[in-house]
């Protein structure tokens, strides 16, 4: 006999919220019931028998027991509470809002609701590369991090239908908050905790009301120091995080993702020797399948169903995310003035 499953409604019916279905439909303990976005007809139906919706609100009455939120930043934290006021479980998601008081008020609401799983989508952290990465320097094999260096970018901030991403009081924040958090949210993954921020951040280029141009050098609890340049202004897109160990260095490079545009994704192992010219022995691997998109809803739909612990993207690693990176833009001091920006220290 066919077990019960959990019915799932999605808002936010985009591109991002599309390609969550296709995971949702392969899980067998969940399944897609009602979706809403401004663009479908309310009353509408998709195949399947799934209920269309334009407005969230009616989505929150159809009978459900899971919620996917996949809305602009200033509607996020809104349709999460929601969620939660209606006994849903949630997935959300990043950025978990436009700033730091937006996940304060959504972390606030979870603590009402104990029994009530909350994730957000930090899909990085899932990547097959990130995942090897980890495990080898928790492993200890090639020694502690020395230092490490990011670049994430593309080469615009685009500006989907209404332009909320390139206006500040629909996206909070620009490329950085958009794109670079999840850099910002591996590089905590990888060090933990950074104790000194200096930051150059910029929207001199495409002159939007948001960041095009974030510099970042941090510093962590032990020293080690990671460099950041989040980019709206690359126009080849890429993403490469270089990262120095006691005995060799990782090199992630490349990452698989909808758009397939930041090339292939490789992960170069080195080991150091003492020639002069640096490592003589290096490993690559190349990943060719994303199971990011399917390892988050499982592990998510693991905790309701099993109650697993989420093991990331909890409402904590949201918020300390999102704190680094408003550390972020109020290290510069030109910023956190000109757009009246508070701290999170």
């Amino acid at each position: 006999m066919e077990h019960k499953k959990l019915r799932v409604g999605i808002a936010g019916y985009g591109v991002v919220g599309k390609r969550r279905h296709l995971y949702v439909d392969k899980n067998p303990n969940l399944k897609v019931v009602a979706v809403c976005d401004q663009h479908l007809k309310e009353g509408g139906q998709l195949e399947g028998e799934i209920h269309c919706h334009s407005d969230y609100r009616k989505l929150l009455e159809e009978k459900l027991d899971v919620l996917l939120v996949s809305l602009p930043n200033y509607l996020a934290p809104e349709v999460t509470i929601a969620g939660f006021e209606r006994g849903l479980h949630v997935f959300c998601e990043k950025p978990p809002g436009r700033n730091v008081e937006d996940i304060t008020r959504v972390i606030e609401a979870e603590k009402k609701h104990p029994g009530l799983i909350l994730k957000y989508g930090f899909n990085h952290r899932y990547h097959g590369s990130v995942k090897a990465a980890l495990r080898i320097i928790q492993s200890g094999e090639m020694g502690s991090i020395v230092n490490m260096r990011g670049v994430y970018g593309k080469s615009k901030i685009i500006p989907f239908e209404g332009g909320w991403r390139a206006e500040r009081q629909y996206a909070g924040g620009g490329i950085l908050l958009d794109q670079g958090i999840h850099m910002v949210d591996l590089m905590r993954l990888f060090c933990g905790d950074f104790r000194k921020v200096v930051s150059i951040v910029s929207n001199d280029y495409w002159k939007h009301d948001v960041e095009d141009n974030a510099y970042v050098i941090m510093e962590d609890e032990r020293g080690r120091v990671a460099m950041l340049h989040s980019t709206a202004t690359q126009w080849q897109h890429t993403f490469s995080l270089d990262i120095a160990l006691d005995a060799g260095y990782l090199e992630l490079s490349g990452i698989l993702s909808g758009s397939k545009s930041y090339g292939e994704e490789r992960l170069h192992i080195g080991r150091r020797d003492e020639a002069d010219t640096g490592a003589t022995r290096e490993e690559v691997i190349t990943y060719l399948n994303d199971p990011s998109w399917g390892d988050e809803i499982d592990e998510f739909a693991n905790a309701i169903v099993h109650g697993a612990a989420i093991q990331s993207g909890s409402s904590n690693d949201a918020l300390e995310t999102m704190k680094l990176v408003y550390r972020i833009y109020c290290a510069d001091e030109g910023w956190k003035k000109r757009y009246n920006l508070s701290s999170p220290d």
